[in-house]
């Protein structure tokens, strides 16, 4: 269900979200190899199916989007495509938003059952799905960087994975299982550093209890930034743990059949998140004040977080290939890091970005 999220409580929705996503990774496997789920995806029609329009022009019908997490600034390229009307402009009826939380089923088994044509998730998650055979691909992701960081205050920075050695981090219990990942992937040594369970508020940080928190780079730090606090992060992104976050995951039977409607689909979230980043304050307002009203979000710190993912859409590979895109390098790092989480997969069976390729392909000016 909903919660609050004003600034007073982005660290506990925060954390909320991350305990969400490790739930839908252990879960996701279990749900969506149901029989009844399987045989939804052998249907080749879909309410999205295209049919020419009077006009001439490609008619796709309704467009189902599944966000991972509640309507806050996180999907502000989505709210911007869907107002300004980049969905309809390329041949979508309309756009149903379809909202995540704590109590929504795993993103992967919407996509499955039909229920949404895409869903917005990380590699992790659909990769564990997709290892207990479901048909699911990874066709583009908006995250270059994965959001996971180390908090600490601006007064005693962590800036590096070593200088950890000899401190308190404070790590909750639903993201063990990366902060174990983190450790092999950077050859720590796990014993110099001393791991406190923490709950989801990061008051303890400080007050000094502990040195380091672990967090979303998006949130707790502009938490308590906005409660006048000063203080650094250190993305694991940057330090040894590359994994790209907020990929868009659809069926492989949409990409077999219906490639028209995913580029379609595409080139609207280009534009979106284009004019995101070209002015951050307007997705902000519109998660605050139209799709996300009613869940206590303000305009200021949407503002805040809105500035901080850019810094994780845009890359210099992006600048040069568009957004989404995710280099052949990337990839592999990717599947070199889940590795060390316990998920040996493929690349090819999880990452497929020749649609996107072809939207750049055809329309150069996207990038």
């Amino acid at each position: 269900m909903p919660r609050n999220t004003n600034s007073d409580d982005r660290a506990f929705a925060a954390t909320d979200r991350r305990l969400f996503l490790r739930r839908g990774l252990q879960l996701g496997g279990a749900v969506l190899l149901g029989g009844p789920l399987l045989a939804a995806c052998g249907d080749s029609d879909s309410s999205a199916s295209a049919s020419s329009s009077a006009s001439g022009s490609k008619s796709f019908g309704e467009l189902t989007l599944r966000l991972s997490w509640i309507k806050n600034v996180e999907f502000a390229g989505s709210y911007i495509a869907d107002s300004k009307g980049y969905y309809t402009d390329e041949g979508f009826s309309k756009a149903t938003l379809i909202g995540g939380g704590p109590s929504a089923t795993p993103m992967e088994t919407d996509v499955v059952t039909k229920k949404a044509l895409v869903a917005i998730s990380a590699p992790d998650i659909t990769g564990a799905a997709v290892a207990k055979g479901a048909p699911l691909k990874i066709i583009g992701a908006q995250y270059q960087k994965n959001p996971f960081c180390i908090m600490s205050m601006t007064k005693a920075p962590i800036t590096k994975p070593e200088d950890m050695y000899g401190k308190k981090i404070g790590v909750q219990a639903s993201n063990e299982s990366v902060w174990a990942a983190y450790l092999k992937a950077t050859g720590l040594d796990e014993s110099k550093i001393t791991k406190v369970p923490v709950q989801f508020d990061p008051l303890p940080l400080t007050q000094g209890t502990v040195d380091g928190w672990f967090s979303f780079v998006t949130n707790e730090p502009n938490a308590l930034r906005l409660k006048g606090f000063k203080v650094s992060t250190m993305l694991l992104a940057d330090t040894g743990y590359p994994l790209v976050s907020e990929t868009y995951c659809v069926r492989q039977d949409t990409i077999d059949k219906q490639r028209d409607l995913l580029k379609a689909f595409l080139r609207a979230e280009i534009k979106g998140w284009k004019a995101s980043i070209a002015d951050p304050a307007l997705g902000a307002k519109l998660a605050a004040e139209t799709y996300g009203k009613g869940l206590g979000l303000t305009t200021e710190e949407q503002t805040l977080e809105s500035k901080d993912q850019n810094e994780l859409l845009v890359s210099a590979d992006t600048k040069k290939n568009g957004l989404f895109t995710v280099t052949s390098k990337l990839i592999a790092e990717n599947i070199a890091t889940l590795k060390y989480g316990g998920l040996d997969i493929a690349a090819d069976k999880l990452f497929d970005l020749s649609i996107l390729e072809e939207v750049y392909k055809e329309d150069p000016s996207l990038i």
